[in-house]
């Protein structure tokens, strides 16, 4: 693969027309809070939600008429299924989808309502693809490969020069990184129009094929993780030469790392976004001594997370930021012990979210009760200050760090 400058440009006029040009806004309150100059490149606002959009249609684009016609196959769990979905269907070009078996039903589901047919092979991903390389051959469709193809680097790098277009003066873009695909289009881009810009590639932990090669240390241990549109144990081999050759920094995030980055966005910028950019924002806060008056960028590749673990990541949030709170009180077994305790509550202006009362469990004395107060507060210091106006009452109460 060689992919180049031109070459981006070339797609970028290619695809223009049949993508969206993605808003690149001034994250202001997460720049007042981390003291640095912070942009978003938004492709989750991307058709289908996520970059790989751009990549699947350049792709498509270069298919000659009886490739179209005998359509073309991608396996992907993820982003790269419902980009070649949407942009097959839309092209009048018949697609394969090939998932694990594993995968969620949603995302089956939504492939599908691109208009693609999935089927579902292996445990892993890995197994999928060679089924997927097999079955290609046998009805002779065109592979679509997530990361590891010249057409798709190239399609992906087209948000670059957008994102320069929109904010010429960023001194620093922050990219994950899976497959490559992304961060060696993007870098290309950059590079070609700034050649003086930054880049810094973000991996999760658990998948830093790419610092580890830097390193020259094993590879990734694998695992479950947030981040699971950059969960690439084994990146291309094209694109980790022009990502040793054009970026600058590769950094990691933990785990707790990215979903604290993930509801920040949320929070602060009111921005869905899935684990992957979760990861690049991580890698900013890691780093922000480096980056104190820098113009940066993140790019937010994707926000299709899943609805359920959305909601279980805002609520761990929540309990993380102080503003839902467990209180935990001894009290005497007596009528209005509960009512003065929720008036407390309510007159500090914080609201009462669930309420167990227990009688049975031997931990305390018989005439005396424990009872669990879930709250919602403003913040960790509106919590201190119920706990002492709880106990200047003569309230025995512990928070969760307490107990």
């Amino acid at each position: 693969m060689t992919l180049t400058f031109e070459k981006i440009k070339d797609a970028y006029e290619t695809i223009k027309g049949s993508t969206i040009r993605t808003p690149t806004v001034k994250a202001a309150r997460l720049s007042l809070h981390l003291g640095i100059d912070l942009y978003l490149k938004l492709e989750n606002l991307q058709h289908t939600n996520a970059f790989k959009a751009r990549g699947a249609l350049n792709k498509l684009l270069t298919l000659n008429e009886e490739q179209r016609k005998n359509g073309v196959i991608a396996c992907s769990a993820g982003n790269h299924a419902q980009g070649v979905a949407y942009h097959a269907t839309r092209l009048g070009i018949p697609s394969t989808i090939v998932m694990p078996e594993n995968t969620p039903f949603n995302k089956i589901q939504r492939t599908e309502d691109f208009g693609a047919q999935v089927v579902l092979h292996g445990q892993t991903f890995d197994e999928s693809v060679q089924f997927t390389m097999d079955m290609a051959k046998e009805k002779n469709l065109t592979f679509i490969h997530p990361f590891d193809d010249e057409a798709v680097a190239a399609g992906q790098g087209t948000l670059a020069l957008e994102m320069l277009e929109q904010v010429p003066d960023l001194d620093v873009v922050v990219v994950p990184i899976g497959g490559g695909g992304l961060i060696a289009g993007v870098a290309t881009a950059l590079k070609g129009v700034k050649p003086d810009i930054e880049v810094i590639g973000a991996q999760a932990e658990m998948f830093d094929a790419v610092l580890a090669n830097r390193e020259k240390r094993a590879g990734p241990v694998g695992g479950a993780t947030l981040a699971e549109g950059i969960a690439v144990k084994e990146p291309s081999k094209a694109n980790m030469k022009i990502i040793e050759k054009l970026v600058d920094h590769i950094y990691s995030a933990t785990e707790a790392e990215i979903e604290d980055a993930v509801f920040d966005l949320l929070s602060n910028e009111k921005i869905v976004a899935e684990g992957a950019p979760g990861t690049g924002l991580a890698v900013i806060k890691k780093h922000l001594k480096e980056l104190k008056g820098k113009k940066v960028c993140l790019v937010v590749c994707g926000g299709n997370i899943d609805s359920r673990l959305l909601s279980t990541l805002i609520l761990r949030g929540l309990v993380r930021d102080g503003r839902i709170t467990r209180l935990t009180f001894e009290i005497d077994d007596t009528p209005g012990q509960l009512s003065d305790i929720s008036r407390i509550i309510g007159e500090s202006g914080a609201n009462v979210i669930e309420v167990i009362h227990q009688r049975m469990m031997q931990s305390v004395s018989l005439k005396r009760a424990e009872l669990e107060v879930v709250i919602e507060a403003r913040d960790k210091h509106h919590v201190r200050q119920i706990v002492k106006t709880l106990r200047d009452a003569g309230f025995k109460v512990k928070t969760d760090s307490e107990v």
